[in-house]
């Protein structure tokens, strides 16, 4: 039997509980339903609309309003931050709808969600350094711009895809480097060399890999490695500081 993590099982009770919202959405038509959400989204008062748009997607499911009431909800959940929730919302559009207009436009959601999850309130707060953090929420933001990218060159929000993977590429560049530097005070000299050499590798035009060609240094000096010692120390003098 298959096994679901805990965010897919944390994002089905969610998805499960919204109809409980039915108990307090007044009972209106579908049209002044939606009207309403829409006022919510537009005033920025995104639990309200939230409420609205769950209502309209529990009592309407095949309704005229559906596939917008999706699409709205993907955007009030990121808003609020109902990050699990948006991206649970976005996989089941993608799913039933493939094909769908806006397809770009949830393709780009689902990047900005997953960049959202990469971050720490703790760490927006105290401005603290996130490098050694897991970068799997980056790793998928970056592989849904690039999918936007291939997919939908011409979308309008290629660009900032395309800007966001910039960001995305130093940060997962710094975590390697993260990595690299503590092989090397663990003394752990040959996986310090392939973390350097995979960060080269994947990110050779960022300040990261740069940074690295010190730490590759010292570790093939530590195991005696002339030669790639000797082809490291040109790669540095070609990239001074």
């Amino acid at each position: 039997m298959k096994r679901l993590t805990l965010t897919a099982l944390l994002a089905a009770s969610l998805l499960a509980g919204c109809s409980s919202n039915d108990q307090v959405v007044q009972d209106d038509p579908p049209s002044k339903l939606y009207q309403d959400a829409e006022a919510q989204l537009n005033q920025g008062a995104w639990i309200t609309a939230i409420e609205k748009l769950e209502a309209l997607d529990s009592r309407y499911p095949f309704g005229a309003y559906s596939d917008q009431v999706q699409l709205d909800l993907i955007y009030a959940y990121y808003k609020n931050d109902d990050l699990a929730l948006a991206e649970a919302t976005i996989d089941r559009f993608m799913r039933m709808h493939p094909a769908h207009s806006e397809s770009d436009w949830v393709v780009y959601m689902r990047g900005l969600t997953h960049m959202a999850q990469d971050r720490s309130l703790i760490h927006d707060i105290l401005r603290m350094e996130r490098d050694d953090r897991d970068p799997q929420p980056a790793r998928k933001a970056f592989a849904d711009f690039r999918r936007l990218l291939e997919r939908y060159p011409n979308s309008e929000y290629a660009a900032d895809a395309k800007a966001r993977m910039t960001a995305l590429k130093n940060r997962l560049a710094n975590y390697e480097l993260a990595a690299a530097d503590y092989y090397i005070r663990r003394e752990a000299w040959v996986a310090a060399v392939n973390r350097c050499q995979a960060l080269q590798r994947d990110f050779p035009d960022t300040e990261a890999a740069r940074a690295s060609l010190p730490l590759m240094l010292k570790a093939y000096e530590k195991l005696g490695l002339d030669e790639p010692a000797e082809r490291t120390r040109k790669l540095i003098a070609k990239n001074p500081a």
